[in-house]
């Protein structure tokens, strides 16, 4: 009974996810033909040769190691990889768990990793996927093909995480391990952790890096119940606090801005994509944005 019960629910997880696919690709189709494809497809690039600088080229592909010589200042050329790779790192750690029942941190970025999944396989893409905590929960090789995608996301649907503790820059060392060529991730988290600022920006150098920051509304406004005691899934401690007081509340306001503030900023300083979604809300919107705007050449997006 418990096993035909979980059947059902992932089929109407699936379900659920598949039309979210549909709809967005018809937003996207609808207003700008050949566009919806452009996240998966053009960004894969691998190294093919070396010519000298020109004013105008990007000094970030200047190939120091040939121009220590002293030929000239050479730059990399890169050819585009039809043999793309979407990366889904998906943060599984306690902090995601908060929200309403049904729309909790850790359920939508379920929904939103099998979303961008399902539209990758669609495409053609290799796709692959970690789930992190403070340690690896989970590791999917990338592959091709509509079975590996439906295995992926049943594997995602049924995690149980191990640890309730978070490490952002560990589980981005890990990727930089693993994904031996430039490829296409997703990093989906609340970010709700400390000293990972310097690995992200190494992320965003190596590969095409779209962050995607989820936060519940009720993070930023708590409902103002006086004091109260707060427990912290990942400390495993509980706080009282006055969640009356006005200079909790703006605290709390603040310290959620400044972060979100910061991710935006190391995002555009190194061209990476970035956009914010509240779980509470409708979020397909913001996946349709984000697939009609990006451009790889072109800077960094910001939502």
């Amino acid at each position: 009974m418990v096993i035909f019960f979980t059947k059902v629910m992932f089929q109407q997880f699936l379900g659920k996810i598949r039309k979210y696919e549909i709809r967005m690709r018809k937003a996207v189709t609808s207003e700008r033909h050949g566009n919806y494809h452009s996240v998966f497809k053009g960004s894969g690039l691998e190294f093919d040769d070396l010519r000298l600088y020109q004013y105008g080229d990007d000094v970030r592909a200047i190939d120091w190691n040939t121009s220590a010589k002293g030929l000239g200042i050479f730059i990399k050329i890169f050819k585009e990889d039809n043999e793309q790779t979407a990366f889904f790192m998906l943060d599984v750690s306690a902090s995601q768990q908060i929200g309403e029942q049904s729309r909790k941190k850790i359920n939508i970025a379920k929904e939103i990793c099998g979303v961008l999944t399902l539209s990758a396989i669609e495409e053609a893409t290799r796709v692959g996927l970690l789930c992190f905590s403070d340690k690896n929960e989970r590791y999917i090789r990338a592959s091709s093909g509509m079975k590996h995608g439906y295995s992926l996301i049943s594997e995602l649907y049924k995690l149980i995480p191990e640890s309730a503790k978070t490490n952002i820059s560990e589980a981005i060392l890990v990727a930089l391990n693993l994904l031996k060529r430039r490829s296409l991730v997703f990093l989906i988290s609340d970010f709700i952790d400390d000293n990972y600022q310097h690995s992200l920006k190494a992320l965003a150098r190596k590969h095409d890096l779209i962050v995607i920051h989820l936060y519940d509304e009720r993070e930023i406004r708590l409902p103002r119940l006086g004091i109260i005691p707060v427990f912290d899934a990942e400390t495993q401690k509980t706080i009282w606090v006055n969640t009356s007081s006005n200079v909790y509340q703006k605290n709390i306001a603040t310290t959620i801005e400044k972060r979100s503030e910061m991710l935006k900023q190391i995002c555009h300083q190194n061209r990476a994509d970035y956009i914010s979604i509240n779980t509470q809300e409708d979020y397909v919107p913001a996946l349709i944005h984000l697939f009609k705007i990006r451009r790889f050449s072109k800077g960094s997006t910001s939502i």
